[in-house]
């Protein structure tokens, strides 16, 4: 499924009272997709990486009744509680734990409750985690567990991606990019340190937000998304900068010209959407009328999401008219 799929998909998991696991490759943003399944749902998010986690931190600690002669467990306060409201707890990296720590989960999943830990009622479980073929250190889950969640296998996609980038201000230099490359987005391979995924785009663009020294460019991206990702990159980078100037564009739209070359047209159609404004979008339409139709669109739909309140101004709702077979 694709991330909004996913959202999809759980909140209708909770809503049945139904523990979900998300099956994803690493760097995908599957804990993103809980993040806003919680937002949308309007419930507090519980993250725990059990990877990390000590058997404690769910179970909770030991303490002797010497009176009684017994010994009581302390709740953790990783845990939440009926005075939190209604939430999900987010069980992380669950397969990758160590075994007694997914023994502790596998009992909170099954029962809701572990120890003297009872999860409350308003409170629902998702889980997460790589899958085998990942090459991560996994554990195969017990068939008694996996027969009572609702499993879900999580796609990238650059559709959803760049709605999610444009959101959180990605540099328009890697947007551009991956839709020239959009097989770049996600090319998982154990093999190598780095690799291309999301989140190391992420990454990627928060390098060139501050600025690299044009010596060690190359080795940082490298270091980040790989060396066939990074070597690409750097030749887009230097198309980006040498395509037409966006503002001037923006001023006299009739007096520049449209290149012809396809990473330029990426680059510049992602620019353009970044600085779309109702006060200019006139002189948008006018530049991306003259544009081959796909980038004319996808120019258009930037500008939508950077700045929907072009939706309302006249040269947006004729190109609507004439692009009416087109979902922004």
């Amino acid at each position: 499924m694709k991330p909004t799929q996913v959202e999809q998909a759980l909140q209708l998991a909770i809503k049945a009272r139904r523990p979900a696991f998300i099956w994803g490759p690493p760097g995908v943003g599957k804990s993103d997709v809980v993040a806003g399944t919680a937002a949308a749902l309007n419930r507090k998010l519980r993250d725990l990486r059990l990877s990390l986690c000590d058997p404690t931190d769910l179970k909770g600690f030991p303490s002797p009744d010497k009176k009684a002669g017994v010994t009581h467990w302390l709740p953790s306060d990783e845990l939440p509680t009926a005075k939190d409201g209604p939430g999900i707890l987010f069980l992380d990296e669950l397969n990758a734990a160590p075994q007694a720590v997914q023994a502790a989960a596998y009992q909170l999943l099954l029962n809701r409750r572990i120890g003297n830990y009872e999860l409350p009622d308003d409170w629902d479980i998702v889980a997460a985690g790589n899958r085998d073929s990942d090459r991560g250190a996994t554990h195969r889950m017990p068939a008694p567990l996996s027969n009572r969640l609702i499993h879900i296998d999580y796609e990238v996609s650059l559709d959803d991606w760049s709605k999610w980038a444009i959101s959180h201000g990605i540099k328009t230099e890697v947007l551009g990019f991956l839709r020239f490359r959009p097989n770049l987005l996600h090319a998982f391979d154990a093999n190598q340190r780095a690799f291309p995924t999301p989140r190391s785009w992420q990454f990627v663009s928060e390098l060139l937000e501050q600025g690299m020294p044009g010596e060690i460019q190359y080795e940082m991206l490298k270091g980040t998304v790989g060396e066939g990702a990074a070597s690409e990159l750097e030749g887009f980078l230097r198309t980006y900068k040498n395509m037409p100037n966006p503002d001037a564009i923006l001023l006299a739209p009739d007096s520049v010209e449209v290149p012809e070359d396809p990473a330029t047209l990426y680059a510049l159609s992602t620019a353009l959407g970044a600085r779309a404004s109702q006060q200019n979008v006139g002189n948008l339409m006018k530049y991306v009328d003259r544009m081959p139709v796909e980038f004319n669109i996808v120019t258009i739909r930037d500008a939508f999401r950077h700045n929907a309140a072009i939706a309302s101004t006249r040269p947006f709702l004729d190109w609507s008219v004439k692009h009416s077979d087109v979902l922004i």
